[in-house]
């Protein structure tokens, strides 16, 4: 009888000390729907894994205090890894806005090499004070032709403290980052 009593205290205490340290998951994969499309030119779009800055590999969501130093806010955790979950939603969004499923991440295991490859790095994504700063590199290379598009991306979105205000704000970010290498996609 004791040791079903200590067992049962032992499970509630487990029980509550999950609710004490509970977290907030966030997540950025889910594309947004385009408000306008481009044509298909029946082509075949492969989307280079994101590279993303060493301090968005951290679980816990970081936000810059000053230039040189980052705080990890307590109780938000991203829900995926950042650089998996962004190239996955490019994919979605680029098969979206050019209504083809002929997009993928590349390297693929196919035979034949896309029509155009896309790689884009972020150099900064992170919120400090009132703002989120989005800073990227992309290029959109046409295969056959070589014709290229390179880009230095940069934005400021407005947010607040908060840890949902936060990935909202780098939310429409990245959604400004997709449009603009839709539109580089689409000149080739």
């Amino acid at each position: 009888m004791l040791k079903f009593k200590i067992l049962f205290l032992f499970i509630v205490l487990l029980g509550l000390s999950g609710c004490i340290t509970s977290s907030h998951y966030y997540v950025l994969s889910i594309a947004p729907q385009p408000a306008t499309y481009y044509v298909n030119k029946n082509r075949s779009i492969g989307v280079k894994k994101v590279t993303i800055p060493d301090y968005l590999y951290k679980r816990e969501i970081a936000v810059a205090k000053t230039s040189s130093q980052i705080t990890l806010l307590s109780g938000a955790v991203w829900g995926e890894d950042l650089d998996a979950g962004l190239t996955q939603r490019l994919i979605s969004f680029l098969q979206k806005k050019f209504q083809q499923p002929s997009v993928y991440a590349y390297p693929w295991d196919l035979d034949r090499v896309p029509d155009v490859k896309v790689g884009v790095d972020i150099t900064r994504f992170i919120a400090k004070g009132d703002k989120v700063y989005l800073d990227a590199n992309w290029e959109a290379v046409h295969v056959s032709t070589e014709k290229r598009k390179a880009k230095l991306f940069s934005t400021t979105v407005p947010t607040s403290s908060d840890a949902a205000s936060v990935v909202e704000s780098m939310n429409r970010a990245f959604g400004e980052l997709e449009e603009d290498v839709a539109k580089g996609i689409k000149t080739l």
